[in-house]
């Protein structure tokens, strides 16, 4: 079973429960994601079935976009709403019009201190168990861009800021969030976030694990993955001709169609079959990097 599936990921299951369930209801082994999302977080959550596990390597770097809130006055050791309180909470006495011109200050290139609980690894152990056993976490600030950081709606009785984020790869979501409230003084955390976006793939397109369930059931699964014209749409898409799908599959460079001066292309047998990402060696022959079909 080979293709993409976007899902909703509902709040408490890690990225890994939701790949070893869809593992289950696909009855297949080969199932990665592009991306982990926090337990708390929910929303999008790319899937690669099979042979399309291969593709993974085009999303390493991929954007993303997000939308959630912020409470203020009261910080955590996780940075999120999971975390331990650091201390009792502070008043808040803010307008919005300090906390979207504070946001606006962590927008661009950032140097961003990853939580200290979090994947990143201290000499090859994740930070987050060093800090569950109460260890030293010495943690690297690393270059991040914040493209977009809006606050979009304040509720001064509640204390929190509804924000949308457009971020690069490895952006922490909950360090912005503790960011903004150190620079406005009361301490922050993150309530709630959903992840809207992923490069392409977008909440609109993503299914929860229940309907996920119920199309396996009726034996129409497949039907729910995303049309393979809609994955890695930046590079060109290109109908091989019968006579090179053989050489293609052996992973030798074959004549495509003229349709673009671009150096990666997608090949499709007809319209809808995916069979390789293949880059341009000379005029117009191509060599396969990644094959999508058995030999």
């Amino acid at each position: 079973m080979d293709g993409v599936l976007i899902v909703d990921k509902p709040p408490g299951l890690t990225s890994h429960d939701v790949v070893a369930r869809v593992r289950r209801i696909a009855g297949e082994k080969s199932v990665g994601h592009l991306g982990t999302l926090d337990p708390m977080a929910t929303g999008v959550l790319p899937l690669v079935l099979g042979r399309f596990t291969r593709l993974a390597q085009f999303y390493t770097d991929a954007e993303k976009r997000y939308q959630g809130i912020i409470r203020f006055g009261l910080e955590t050791d996780t940075y999120d709403c999971e975390g331990v309180s650091l201390g009792p909470e502070r008043p808040v006495q803010l307008s919005v019009d300090e906390v979207q011109a504070a946001a606006l200050k962590l927008t661009g290139k950032l140097e961003q201190m990853p939580p200290p609980f979090s994947a990143k690894k201290i000499a090859g152990i994740p930070a987050y168990k060093l800090a569950r056993k109460g260890a030293k976490v010495e943690l690297s600030p690393k270059s991040v861009e914040v493209k977009e950081f809006t606050i979009t709606d304040w509720n001064r009785e509640a204390k929190t800021a509804t924000f949308t984020a457009w971020v690069s790869s490895g952006t922490y979501i909950r360090a912005l969030a503790h960011d903004l409230g150190r620079l406005l003084g009361p301490g922050a955390h993150l309530a709630e976030l959903e992840r809207i976006a992923v490069r392409e793939f977008t909440i609109e397109d993503a299914h929860s694990l229940g309907e996920l369930e119920q199309a396996a059931g009726q034996g129409a699964l497949e039907e729910m993955f995303l049309h393979p014209r809609l994955v890695l749409p930046e590079f060109p898409a290109v109908v091989a001709p019968p006579e090179s799908l053989g050489r293609l599959k052996h992973g030798a460079a074959v004549n495509l169609p003229e349709y673009s001066k671009a150096g990666t292309v997608r090949v499709f047998r007809g319209q809808r079959e995916l069979v390789a990402i293949a880059r341009r060696v000379a005029g117009t022959l191509f060599q396969p990097k990644i094959v999508l079909e058995g030999k």
